[in-house]
C-alpha cells in the first residue's frame, strides 16, 4: 500500500512541483520599442526616431475587477528598446505594457491608440518561447516636421489635389 501511494506521488505531485519551480527560473521578457512620431501620423514612418530613456511600464490587472494586481517599470535603452522581466504567470490577468514618461521635451503627448499594446503572460498558451514582444509605443512631437509633407504623401494620406 505504501509503495502505491508513493508511485501516486511520484506521478500526480513530483511533475507539478517541477512546473511550479521551473516558471521562476525563466521569467518572461516582455520586449518592445516606444517611438516618436515626427509627422504626427499615428503610426510610425520613415521620419520616425526612437526614443532612448523612456519609462514604460508593465501592468497586469484583475479581468473582474480591473484592480492593479503586477506592476513593473523599465527604461528603453539608445535603441528606444525596453526589456522588462516578469518572473510571474498571469494566465487571469489582463497585461499591458504602456507609456510613462519620455525624456524628449518636444515629444511628450502620447500617440491614441499607440500608449498601450496588450501582452500575454502564460505558459498555458501555447508559445513556447518566454519572450513577449509587444507592439510598438509611440508619442508625437508637438508640431510636425516640414519633411514630413512629402513622407505622408509617399504613404497616400493626402489627396493628389494638395
Amino acid at each position: 500500500m505504501a509503495s502505491r501511494v508513493a508511485l501516486l506521488f511520484l506521478l500526480c505531485v513530483l511533475p507539478s512541483m517541477v512546473a511550479a519551480i521551473r516558471s521562476h527560473k525563466n521569467p518572461f521578457c516582455v520586449q518592445g520599442r516606444v517611438y516618436c512620431d515626427a509627422c504626427r501620423a499615428g503610426f510610425e514612418t520613415s521620419a520616425t526616431t526612437y526614443i532612448s530613456g523612456a519609462e514604460v511600464v508593465v501592468e497586469c490587472k484583475d479581468r473582474n475587477t480591473a484592480e492593479v494586481m503586477f506592476s513593473k517599470k523599465g527604461v528603453t535603452d539608445s535603441t528606444g528598446t525596453y526589456k522588462i522581466l516578469v518572473n510571474e504567470d498571469h494566465q487571469d490577468h489582463i497585461c499591458s505594457a504602456k507609456l510613462v514618461s519620455s525624456p524628449q521635451g518636444n515629444c511628450q503627448e502620447a500617440a491614441p491608440g499607440r500608449d498601450e499594446a496588450l501582452v500575454v503572460l502564460t505558459r498555458n498558451n501555447g508559445i513556447a518561447s518566454d519572450d513577449r514582444f509587444a507592439n510598438s509605443l509611440g508619442y508625437m512631437k508637438t508640431e510636425a516636421d516640414s519633411a514630413c509633407t512629402e513622407i505622408l504623401r509617399q504613404y497616400q494620406m493626402f489627396d493628389e489635389e494638395n
